[in-house]
């Protein structure tokens, strides 16, 4: 635990956010950002903050494993060069989900993780359509449905963490108010949450050089194409 809070110290030199590391200072001025700069977190901090259902004790392992997700997270989404990415072990990295294609960095970063993470849902049946189809969506077209759906953000937390470095178990919640239309259904104005299960491998320097996701990915779908509630 004094190898992790001497790792998590270092972490906190380089923050420009109070949950994710890499965004500003010097280890970033030749990072090549996908919207030309940094990105802000003030609305999905605020969503995170008054939805969560944890509030983790500052350096324990729950609240280091959850920023070095937000902050892997912040990467994959804003940063257009994996040598440009400081939470994982890029040379060695690797993504799947529930057993399926192993992708490596690269290759995440084309896809983008909505596609990445919804692509089990490709094929439906004669009777039940899919409700998404990541072939037909770029990592641009995939987050600008999800951004419009969640304006206010789509917050991530871990609820629990089974095992520390260097291999890390844990258990996590993602949600956030469906403010916006998903393809055809309107908006609900309800929250839509899902919840699963990750297997990270991480070096001594805490960077993520296998992330394994365990989940449901049409929990959340599902939930976006119930009937709408019209306004009163």
């Amino acid at each position: 635990m004094e190898e992790i809070a001497s790792s998590v110290k270092d972490l906190e030199l380089e923050k420009g956010d109070e949950y994710r590391s890499f965004l500003h200072g010097d280890t970033e001025k030749d990072t090549v950002w996908r919207l030309g700069e940094a990105p802000e977190y003030d609305l999905v901090n605020r969503t995170f903050r008054s939805g969560r259902t944890k509030d983790w004790k500052p350096g324990s392992l729950e609240e280091t494993v959850q920023n070095l997700v937000k902050t892997w997270e912040m990467e994959l989404t804003h940063k257009t060069r994996i040598k440009d990415f400081k939470s994982i072990d890029a040379e060695n990295f690797s993504f799947s989900v529930n057993g399926g294609k192993t992708m490596t960095g690269e290759e995440l970063l084309r896809a983008g993780s909505y596609n990445a993470l919804l692509a089990s849902l490709e094929h439906g049946g004669a009777n039940n359509p899919p409700l998404y189809k990541s072939s037909q969506e770029t990592f641009e077209s995939s987050h600008e449905i999800f951004r419009g759906v969640f304006p206010n953000g789509f917050a991530w937390e871990v609820l629990e963490v089974f095992s520390g470095p260097p291999t890390v178990a844990f258990k996590w919640r993602h949600w956030g108010k469906m403010e916006g239309s998903f393809k055809e259904h309107n908006p609900n104005g309800k929250t839509a949450e899902m919840f699963g299960m990750a297997i990270a491998e991480v070096n001594d320097e805490l960077k993520i050089g296998r992330l394994e996701v365990f989940y449901d990915p049409s929990q959340l779908l599902t939930q976006l194409t119930c009937p709408y509630n019209p306004k009163r």
